[in-house]
């Protein structure tokens, strides 16, 4: 008879996640993830498969609290200018409260993992795609109805903001400073015209 799980799964990905963010994925140890999550490696093992199961885990829960509700802003109707905005200062504020400098999972997988893991590659590609896709859509909207003026592609507008903001988590770390991350954003925001 197969044994019952006795540990809260949901827990354990987020301490998981925490931890990976704090030391990426070489520098935790599963003894880390021990620690962090309080449960054996015998039970971690088997839940997730390995470490790099784990590691998924974690960026499918990073995805769930961070790329869909800035998903979900950015569907809300507003006047793009003002989404926009909301996305990055957001993301800005985000950063300042944190207060433990901790690492954007997903840049630090991008950095650490891609060129040599493809089942990594794919949960950062689908994370970033749909932050793109929806700014995209927002730009192509926006436009559609006078909002913004035509210029730059859509799709290289969109690829420019994911990349601030993966930059605004980059530099955040560096430098948790609203006033500089913030001027950062509205600088950004010139780019829509």
């Amino acid at each position: 008879m197969a044994r019952v799980r006795e540990f809260d799964t949901d827990a354990a990905v987020d301490a998981a996640m925490d931890a990976f963010r704090a030391k990426g994925y070489e520098g935790t140890s599963v003894q880390d993830l021990v620690a962090a999550t309080g449960v054996g490696r015998g039970s971690l093992y088997a839940a997730f498969g390995s470490k790099e199961g784990l590691y998924l885990a974690a960026m499918d829960r990073y995805r769930e609290q961070h790329a869909v509700p800035l998903v979900d802003v950015l569907r809300a109707g507003a006047p793009a200018r003002e989404l926009i905005r909301q996305v990055l200062l957001g993301t800005v504020d985000t950063i300042v409260e944190d207060g433990n400098r901790r690492a954007c999972l997903i840049v630090g997988a991008a950095m650490e993992r891609i060129a040599h893991d493809a089942r990594v590659a794919a949960h950062v590609r689908i994370t970033t795609t749909s932050i793109e896709d929806a700014l995209y859509e927002v730009i192509v909207e926006a436009r559609s109805k006078g909002e913004l003026p035509a210029g730059r592609s859509p799709r290289d507008l969109a690829r420019y903001f994911v990349a601030t903001l993966h930059g605004l988590r980059v530099l955040g770390a560096i430098n948790p400073d609203r006033t500089s991350l913030a001027a950062v954003a509205e600088v950004a925001l010139d780019a829509l015209g």
